[in-house]
């Protein structure tokens, strides 16, 4: 269902991000003198070859035209842009089980550094490569072999560094930097593979050009579209099941009340922590240590910090935040958990929650 959605906001999107990323490459007068052969291979790196050279002439056209619009046809092709990093956003925060989005923002800020750094970027690591084509081949429209073949290189270097980045900065959580290029090295490897294996079948099976004809490349676009979003989610849930995959062998929180089970063992540690002085706990420490999915620890912090009985505080980008207690457990009632996360307050369950109205969080934490 997320590949669908994607597939649908990326068509809309499609021409105004390219528009975007040429405009920002023709910006700088060195890619001028490849700029044809920049935009083949641009598009040729990104879908089969057998649809590549339609795909290419459609975007230029409409991309072309794009630049003709008027204000309120601009603020359009921006929206459909943003409507696609929104939706990449809300995919990855249900992936990795985030409740708290970020602030709107944020998420402006950091779809504007997608949107326009992405080709700056690129752009960037291209400049080098313009001396060589100047001085060998002088005013050149197509790419020289060598040339090609560190394009192709550097698509490799962007294509793994670019979905590492999704993988590491989108989810508004800690995704360490290891867990995140390995999603990118499989997002990487997957396309490839899936575009050889596309195009061969399109190659030696052309039953959509005899169907659709002269429109065959629309459906054939789509498809591949649709695969790319499959290949790239599913290294989002390779990532985001990394540590799980990467721990002890956990126990299972299948039966009823585990999960409150779990918070309770949670506050404990937290107190613990509190008491001998330390700054807090790693929810990937605290996971090891109660042998759980780092999941399942996340979600019951996400529960104790919606009551504000536990707060998060953020370090440097090479370390993970830490979780402290923020209350006296002498002093809080247990209820509050027991309604979130054990019984729901009211109907027949409210008689047996009316025994636990004075039962504090130290009383509970004391028992064995």
């Amino acid at each position: 269902q997320a590949a669908g959605s994607l597939t649908f906001t990326t068509t809309i999107a499609l021409v105004p991000l390219f528009a975007v990323t040429l405009s920002v490459l023709t910006a700088f007068p060195m890619f001028g003198q490849f700029q044809t052969g920049l935009q083949r291979w641009f598009v040729e790196s990104l879908v089969p070859d057998s649809i590549a050279r339609q795909v290419m002439g459609y975007l230029t056209q409409f991309s072309s035209k794009a630049s003709r619009l008027g204000t309120v046809g601009f603020l359009v092709l921006v929206a459909s842009a943003v409507m696609l990093m929104f939706t990449i956003d809300r995919s990855l925060q249900t992936i990795w089980r985030v409740r708290q989005s970020r602030t709107l923002a944020q998420r402006a800020l950091l779809y504007w550094a997608a949107i326009t750094l992405g080709p700056v970027m690129m752009a960037g690591s291209l400049a080098m490569m313009s001396y060589v084509v100047s001085v060998s081949r002088g005013v050149v429209s197509a790419m020289p072999g060598g040339l090609h073949l560190l394009l192709d290189s550097l698509e490799l270097t962007l294509l793994v560094g670019g979905v590492s980045a999704l993988y590491r900065f989108v989810p508004n959580t800690q995704v360490p930097w290891p867990h995140a290029l390995v999603g990118g090295l499989w997002v990487t490897v997957a396309t490839e593979v899936a575009r050889q294996l596309l195009t061969y079948y399109l190659g030696h099976m052309p039953a959509y050009s005899a169907v659709y004809g002269a429109f065959a490349t629309v459906p054939i676009l789509l498809v591949w579209i649709y695969t790319a979003w499959v290949i790239v989610l599913s290294g989002a849930v390779l990532v985001a099941s990394l540590p799980s995959l990467l721990s002890a062998p956990m126990r299972r929180l299948d039966s009823p009340g585990a999960h409150f089970e779990l918070a309770l063992e949670v506050l404990h540690r937290l107190q613990e922590a509190r008491r001998t002085g330390r700054r807090g706990c790693e929810a990937q420490a605290l996971a090891t240590e109660l042998s759980v999915d780092p999941l399942d620890v996340a979600q019951v912090l996400e529960s104790l910090q919606a009551l504000d009985w536990a707060g998060e505080m953020a370090q440097d980008a090479q370390r993970a935040s830490r979780w402290v207690l923020l209350v006296d457990p002498e002093h809080t009632l247990l209820q509050p958990l027991i309604e979130r996360m054990l019984l729901a307050p009211g109907g027949r369950s409210a008689a047996l929650l009316q025994r636990y109205q004075t039962v504090t969080m130290g009383e509970m934490l004391r028992s064995p």
